[in-house]
């Protein structure tokens, strides 16, 4: 009996981790599509009402699902940590790109952004307490390196550092704060509600520096900006996070974090596709090396920080709210949330 029901929550924490992998791919392959667009749109708009008109804009997508889901507003603790990822998601990571890609190409952005996932690897270690092994950092490294190389070889990285460079920086440290702080979260909101609330959260800052940016410069630009506008908007802020944020919780933030190496290799192929950039050869290499370099983390099992209950990759089980919603996935988080409300069945002995 003991034997049975290992067995059985080895096999729930083994497609756990692949829906958080798939979860995570598709917001990955939103978010890829985040860069050649602000470049598309600050051509023509403000930097700073893109920035922040995307999230104004999203915020009302988010106030219209929560009212239409009638969720429970969060607690006071998850409040403050709210405020974490609104600071990294919202505003730090949309701001800064917007002002460094006014001067710099999506290519160059792209060249940047390769160390988020090692920033989010780290920020999960300090934020989530998760201990990824050995073997993990190295795969991520490798990844890491393939990824550089090809940008090196493909004559993306030109030049000394410089103000756009900054920002890209800046952005990435916020974005990697955020990505794991969010994943947090969602163990115990949900990916859809993490960003919503985040959103709503932000809300009075973010209209007021799109209504003071409208006013100073007021926006016009033709379709292609509009266009790339709206999918900052509805999907870079809005939809691509309900799937990023739903699959670092189920996966493991460290883990399911690796999967933005492919990041970079995407944001230039958009790039091409969108801004006419030339693909070479080399940027198929690089895709089935980093490829490999994700597969080998995702092979990896996570370790867990002395007395911290709440880890990546821990089991789930399945469990039925009190309010009579329907079944969903339930980690320990949940036990103890006061805002979830959860009666979670014991766990498999």
């Amino acid at each position: 009996m003991k034997d049975h029901s290992s067995a059985t929550a080895s096999t729930t924490v083994t497609a756990d981790r692949a829906i958080g992998f798939t979860l995570g791919a598709l917001g990955v392959l939103a978010f890829s599509m985040s860069l050649p667009a602000t470049r598309v749109a600050v051509q023509q708009l403000d930097p700073w009402f893109v920035a922040f008109g995307r999230a104004v804009g999203a915020a009302l997508l988010a106030w219209a699902y929560l009212r239409f889901t009638n969720a429970p507003r969060p607690a006071r603790s998850q409040w403050r940590r709210l405020s974490i990822v609104a600071l990294g998601v919202v505003v730090g990571f949309p701001l800064f790109t917007s002002l460094a890609l006014t001067t710099q190409t999506s290519a160059h952005g792209a060249v940047v952004i390769t160390v988020l996932p090692a920033m989010t690897a780290v920020f999960a270690v300090l934020r989530a307490g998760e201990r990824p092994p050995p073997l993990f950092w190295i795969a991520s490294l490798g990844g890491l390196v393939a990824v550089l190389a090809f940008l090196v070889t493909s004559g993306a990285v030109r030049g000394a550092l410089s103000a756009a460079d900054l920002f890209l920086l800046a952005a990435v440290v916020l974005c990697g704060l955020g990505y794991a702080e969010g994943g947090v979260l969602a163990r115990e909101l949900g990916g859809a509600r993490t960003i919503c609330w985040a959103l709503l959260l932000s809300l009075p800052v973010t209209l007021l520096i799109t209504f003071v940016a409208a006013s100073a410069h007021p926006p016009r630009a033709d379709a292609s900006a509009w266009s790339a506008f709206g999918y900052l908007t509805a999907i870079s802020m809005f939809l691509g996070f309900f799937a990023w944020y739903a699959g670092l919780a189920r996966g493991g933030i460290a883990r399911v974090g690796q999967i933005q190496l492919t990041q970079p290799v995407l944001t230039l192929l958009w790039s091409a596709l969108l801004l006419a950039e030339a693909i070479t050869p080399a940027s198929i290499g690089a895709a089935l090396a980093v490829l490999a370099c994700v597969v080998l983390t995702q092979r990896t099992r996570s370790g867990r920080a002395p007395g911290n209950d709440v880890t990546a990759g821990a089991a789930t089980i399945r469990a039925q709210s009190c309010s009579g919603a329907p079944v969903t996935w339930c980690s320990a988080a949940c036990i103890t949330s006061a805002t979830r409300r959860r009666t979670c069945p014991p766990r498999a002995r």
